[in-house]
This record gives structure tokens, C-alpha cells and sequence, in this order.
């Protein structure tokens, strides 16, 4: 009985195996296209960075929220919008709307990343971070301003 592997790990590999699988095969987007909060990004490695393109219409500035660790940016901005018309002259109608909007996204890199020489713009709609390629790397987590 010492000898006998435990079967529970071959399932657990396998179920760590296809959802993997599953993420690359979705092109990193599985969020958005299974309903989720996601936003359309570009990622692009141009030798010594990589620079990242969210579309974010409809977001201001400030409900924008960039955070690096390690590895990872994570992109997330949330907003909530309420409009009120009136209608005609007698004022029979009033028509109401609420909108509320979130966005979620982490893009790991393939190569360790400078926490510390990062920069952000939004400009009419569109998020463009870009970060410093580094040999070496920190566990510590840093938030973004973004111009």
C-alpha cells in the first residue's frame, strides 16, 4: 500500500492542465467573453518594455485604478452614471436611467517587469501603460498615477 500514488493528484494535474489550457486558448480575454467585467487590451513587447492599451470609454480618469505586482497589472475601473429627462411641455413623462460600469483586467508578463519605472495616460477613452523590462523583481505591490 506505500506504493500506490494517490489518484486525486492525477485529477488535480489534470483539472491545473486544462484550465491553462483554457486561458490560453481564449487569448487571455476568458473574462469578457464569458460576461465578466473585461476590457479590450493590447499588450506589446518592444525590447526593453512592454506597453499595455485598454480601451476604457465612458470612464473617467479618476475611476481608473492601476496597480502592479510583481508581474502583474491589474487595470480595474468602476463608474456609475444617472441621467434624468423630462418630456413635454405638460411634463407627462419623466424617463430615468441608471448606469453603473466595471472593468477588471491583470495581464501577467512573460519577463520580470521595474515596478518602479512605470507610466500611465488616459487620453479620450483609451488607458496606455507602459513598463520597464528588469532582470530582477520585488514582491511589493505599487499603484499607478496616471497622467
Amino acid at each position: 500500500m506505500a506504493g500506490r500514488k494517490n489518484p486525486f493528484e492525477d485529477l488535480e494535474e489534470m483539472i491545473e492542465r486544462m484550465s491553462r489550457q483554457f486561458e490560453q486558448s481564449m487569448g487571455g480575454d476568458a473574462m469578457s467573453r464569458l460576461g465578466g467585467g473585461g476590457a479590450s487590451i493590447d499588450v506589446a513587447d518592444r525590447d526593453d518594455e512592454f506597453v499595455v492599451t485598454a480601451d476604457l470609454p465612458g470612464f473617467r480618469k479618476e475611476d481608473i485604478d492601476v496597480t502592479l505586482r510583481g508581474d502583474h497589472l491589474q487595470i480595474s475601473a468602476e463608474t456609475e452614471r444617472e441621467t434624468e429627462e423630462e418630456g413635454d411641455e405638460d411634463g407627462r413623462y419623466i424617463r430615468k436611467e441608471r448606469r453603473h460600469q466595471s472593468v477588471n483586467r491583470t495581464v501577467t508578463f512573460p519577463e520580470e517587469v521595474d515596478e518602479e519605472n512605470v507610466a500611465a495616460e488616459y487620453r479620450n477613452g483609451v488607458l496606455t501603460v507602459t513598463v520597464q523590462k528588469l532582470a530582477a523583481g520585488s514582491e511589493d505591490s505599487h499603484s499607478i498615477d496616471i497622467e
